[in-house]
């Protein structure tokens, strides 16, 4: 690893803390004294088994940014949504299985977003679900409304 200030690789740790799937580390550089902070994730080998059938590795930045694109000028902080992936895959790694559905995760997704933000979870789903009609996409707005009252 590189001093992200100077590229120097004399580097030390100087506090670590670690969370359910995350290792935090406070970082100082010997060579400018400027600290910075690193997380270590796990890193698991989930495959993702589309709707047509086709498996391709879980990428956790391609469902963030899907859920980015959902949240995009909402007052969400990013780190919410952070939680919500981290939470997620803490799910998903405790199912028996390394191959998982995509609607598997889609479900995990919309249950989050209901419940963080209303319009989040609209955007999210209507491109998740893939509303036929302007029907069925105001069935699911009716759904909502009732829900929140």
């Amino acid at each position: 690893m590189k001093c992200p200030f100077c590229s120097s690789l004399d580097l030390k740790v100087v506090d670590s803390r670690e969370s359910e799937d995350t290792i935090r580390r406070r970082r100082e550089c010997l060579k400018c004294e400027k600290r910075f902070t690193t997380y270590e994730r796990i890193e698991t080998d989930l495959m993702v088994v589309k709707k047509d059938g086709k498996r391709e590795p879980y990428d956790r930045e391609k469902l963030k940014r899907g859920i980015l694109k959902a949240c995009e000028k909402r007052p969400i902080p990013l780190e919410k949504i952070d939680d919500m992936i981290d939470k997620i895959e803490q799910q998903l790694r405790k199912l028996d299985t390394s191959e998982i559905k995509s609607t598997v995760i889609g479900n995990k997704v919309i249950n989050k977003l209901k419940t963080l933000d209303k319009v989040a979870y609209i955007r999210f789903a209507s491109v998740y679900k893939e509303f036929a009609d302007i029907d069925s996409f105001q069935e699911e707005l009716k759904s909502l409304i009732k829900k929140t009252r």
